[in-house]
């Protein structure tokens, strides 16, 4: 996950009108296999529409794993999951839990990322989830994000990657220990025979990382190369982010790169979809303005993207927040891209929103008293040099994959009759 990988093809997507058709169409076209992650599937139009392909695709003989998150994905009906499995759709929940008075218990470790790859030879990365307030026809509340479509050899390391945390999530299934050697021999074989599908073969001439964050190995990979990319800057740096409470080193380099002369800009919430975010990014705001960091709140609707561009040829499209969640606790995916053409097309349209649909956020506009703001300003700042070890302390549970199979008489909404410790590959 830390090798360049050339090249690849990555193709903008941005919001729901021009994401779910070309995933839709890739999927009604798959001929050997299709999985996908996701951590919100609701059952509206968009998740109606991709109930459709999927099921279209399956009754080709098309192989497909879906899984959902929990927390994200907690209602779909008895009859939505039916039709799947009933289909030969394997549909996994991961870190199904009970509610206790009506209130979700499974809050952290999610499994957050939005990937998609088909037959091996096509992925998708971003940060749109399977929900109809991903178009603009939901009206005000409609959410502003980004995915891109991925061709190239990369994609052979995301198909390696999906199939390898589908295996994680077999290994204790509570079979016996025969039962258990079977699953593994099953998944091994299943990686070696579709090995020969992953298309390696150059798709365009971008560079680019696969880059995940986990709760064991990768806990901060994606940090990181945002920290890398902020220090390398010399002329410019656009980060577009919905859930902005990042640590504090992460929080230094912006803060560094300004005052050596890099333009930093950040692109954040305005309208924001949760009050809460938009007040602990407010909490930041004093401390980055004091440093050059320029700050542009986008107003026409929720900001949900995760992406940023550096200089000429650094791009990250992901599910990625930069808050505690994405940092410390979520399952998270990013790719990052070194590409000019991407780049220059990415920071136009990360330009075009500033330009049409964004305020920029000035001192004089922090209206509190100076001193009362300057104060919680240094002491938020300077909390967050523990963070975030601090998050560390939250539930580590081990993360379960539910493999749902619906009975012909009494169907539960998560479906299930087996359950696996998944080890968050």
């Amino acid at each position: 996950m830390t090798r360049w990988v050339g090249g690849n093809r990555f193709q903008l997507l941005e919001n729901g009108e021009a994401f779910f058709p070309r995933v839709f169409e890739s999927i009604v076209g798959a001929r050997h296999e299709v999985v996908l992650e996701t951590f919100i599937l609701f059952e509206d139009k968009v998740g109606l529409a991709l109930h459709a392909a999927l099921l279209a695709a399956a009754s080709r003989g098309v192989q497909i794993d879906l899984t959902i998150d929990g927390f994200g994905s907690p209602d779909l009906s008895p009859d939505f999951i039916s039709a799947l499995t009933q289909a030969g759709i394997r549909v996994h929940v991961f870190d199904p839990a009970p509610r206790l008075w009506g209130w979700r218990t499974n809050v952290f470790r999610r499994m957050h990322r939005k990937i998609v790859v088909v037959d091996g030879q096509r992925a998708f990365v971003g940060g749109i989830n399977y929900s109809a307030d991903h178009l603009a026809d939901f009206g005000p509340e409609a959410k502003q994000d980004y995915s891109v479509e991925i061709e190239g050899p990369i994609v052979s390391v995301i198909h390696t990657f999906v199939h390898k945390a589908l295996a994680a999530g077999k290994r204790n299934t509570g079979r016996g220990l025969a039962g258990q050697l079977r699953e593994r021999i099953a998944d091994r074989a299943h990686l070696l025979t579709n090995r020969w599908r992953a298309d390696s073969t150059p798709a365009g001439e971008a560079e680019a990382i696969f880059v995940t964050r986990d709760n064991r190995k990768h806990t901060t990979d994606i940090e990181q190369h945002y920290r890398i990319a902020i220090r390398a800057a010399r002329h410019r740096v656009v980060i577009a982010n919905a859930y902005f409470f990042p640590g504090y080193r992460l929080l230094r380099e912006m803060r560094r790169a300004a005052r050596r002369g890099v333009q930093v800009r950040l692109i954040l919430q305005g309208e924001p979809d949760m009050a809460i975010v938009k007040t602990a990014a407010n909490l930041l705001y004093d401390q980055l303005l004091s440093a050059g960091v320029q700050i542009f709140e986008y107003c026409e609707r929720p900001l949900h993207g995760k992406v940023a561009v550096s200089d000429d040829t650094w791009s990250t499209v992901g599910s990625s927040n930069l808050d505690p969640l994405s940092l410390s606790l979520n399952l998270e995916a990013n790719v990052i891209i070194k590409d000019r053409a991407f780049n220059q097309h990415l920071t136009a349209r990360l330009d075009h929103l500033v330009q049409q649909s964004c305020k920029q956020i000035h001192a004089a506009d922090l209206v509190e008293w100076s001193w009362w703001r300057t104060l919680r300003s240094f002491f938020v700042f300077h909390l967050l040099s523990r963070y975030p070890a601090w998050a560390g302390w939250l539930p580590a549970h081990k993360p379960r994959l539910m493999l749902a199979k619906v009975a012909d008489t009494a169907v539960e909404s998560a479906g299930a009759d087996r359950v696996s410790q998944a080890d968050a590959a």
